[in-house]
């Protein structure tokens, strides 16, 4: 077992005490009944918000190993090395973990044509959505971020 997957919790892992996990230097990622961890990429220099995907151990482990971003593709039910296919390959340029340890956000930059979505956009993340009283009048727009 490598370091990284080592320092995973899993059931041979356990998670360790709250005050561990909140104030400790011990990587203890809180997955979820289905295995996973929600991941958030922002493009690195810019911040601007990518995606959000999921990591299992695998995927969080390899990302770790690589400092290539990995994920676990909840539609296709299989580990997913961002850009292996597109050329859009995300390299790791800092990783975080949120107190409880149950969201990783990375820092990342992508090789090929700077897109991210599958739809051959910048960010997945390109419709915004009316809030408050314009809500009920207004549909999806289309945004570049």
């Amino acid at each position: 077992m490598s370091a990284p997957e080592r320092a995973l919790n899993t059931p041979s892992n356990p998670p360790r005490s709250r005050h561990d996990v909140e104030e400790g230097d011990v990587l203890s990622p809180r997955f979820g009944p289905d295995g996973l961890v929600t991941c958030v990429a922002t493009e690195h220099g810019t911040g601007r918000l990518l995606m959000v995907a999921h990591m299992n151990a695998d995927s969080l482990a390899r990302t770790i190993a690589t400092g290539e971003a990995w994920y676990w593709s909840r539609s296709r039910d299989e580990l997913w090395h961002k850009g292996a296919t597109s050329g859009q390959i995300q390299t790791v340029t800092d990783m975080r973990i949120d107190c409880d340890q149950d969201a990783v956000w990375i820092t990342v930059r992508v090789a090929g044509d700077g897109g991210c979505c599958h739809t051959g956009r910048c960010s997945c993340f390109y419709r915004r959505v009316a809030v408050g009283p314009k809500a009920s009048s207004a549909p999806l727009r289309f945004v570049e971020t």
